[in-house]
């Protein structure tokens, strides 16, 4: 019996270690139970590194939209943001100073007032003088209450005369001459040729004396109608007259 029972034992013993040998082999037992352990998505080291990187995108992304000027998360980063935006904000603020300072029509650019002189606030006269020979005198003196400016040359026209005389074009001055209230400028005529060498000889009998605006040939205002003579002025296809003049000393030099 004592036999029988060791016999027993024995065996029970080796079926349990076969059993242990073949759950250590297929890889079941709690060799199975510790990998299954691992694989929930619980807070590791590697899964804490592996989200690292997302929260950084994440946080620079933030910073991206903050500079845009939406609300930052309010953390460190967020704060560089705003500064970025801020930085923004003053280069905008600068664009509409430089827009402002070379906006056209600005009152640095704007053109100074320009009010011509002609029939209506000037008074002219028109006289022939001895010397130099041939010539005529245009005074214009301003009789308005403020200054005005003579453009260019007179433009004269005796009578019906179909042309207009052409100007000399070596007394245009440095600058366009403006009279204040009182004062006085000149125009100097040669009339005709003093060796005789024109053509076309008449005597005018009324004057017309135009303005010009403040480009060539536009229109500057009413004509000035000055008196002449009883007799007349002689005149020839030599006809010219000089661009206006701050003296008469100067109008008469041509």
């Amino acid at each position: 019996m004592r036999t029988s029972r060791l016999q027993l034992l024995a065996a029970a013993g080796v079926a349990v270690a076969s059993l242990a040998l073949t759950a250590c082999q297929d890889g079941t037992g709690t060799r199975d139970e510790g990998a299954s352990a691992s694989q929930p998505g619980a807070s590791t080291p590697s899964d804490a590194s592996s989200q690292a990187p997302e929260e950084s995108a994440s946080g620079s992304g933030g910073n991206a939209s903050t500079a845009n000027g939406s609300t930052g998360p309010g953390g460190g980063t967020a704060g560089s943001g705003e500064s970025g935006s801020g930085s923004g904000g003053g280069g905008g603020g600068k664009g509409p100073s430089a827009g402002k300072g070379s906006a056209p029509g600005g009152s640095d650019d704007a053109p100074a007032t320009f009010n011509p002189c002609n029939g209506s606030n000037t008074s002219v006269s028109a006289a022939p003088v001895s010397r130099p020979v041939n010539h005529m005198l245009i005074t214009v003196k301003n009789t308005g209450s403020k200054n005005c400016d003579l453009t260019y040359y007179p433009v004269l026209r005796f009578d019906e005369m179909q042309w207009v005389p052409q100007p000399v074009e070596e007394s245009k001055p440095q600058a366009v001459v403006t009279l204040a209230p009182g004062e006085s400028a000149y125009a100097g005529v040669l009339l005709s040729a003093a060796d005789g060498s024109g053509s076309g000889g008449a005597t005018g009998k009324k004057l017309a004396v135009g303005f010009q605006g403040r480009t060539p040939n536009s229109d500057g205002g009413p004509a000035a109608i000055p008196s002449l003579p009883a007799a007349g002025v002689y005149y020839d296809s030599s006809l010219t007259v000089t661009y206006w003049q701050s003296s008469a000393d100067d109008a008469l030099t041509y």
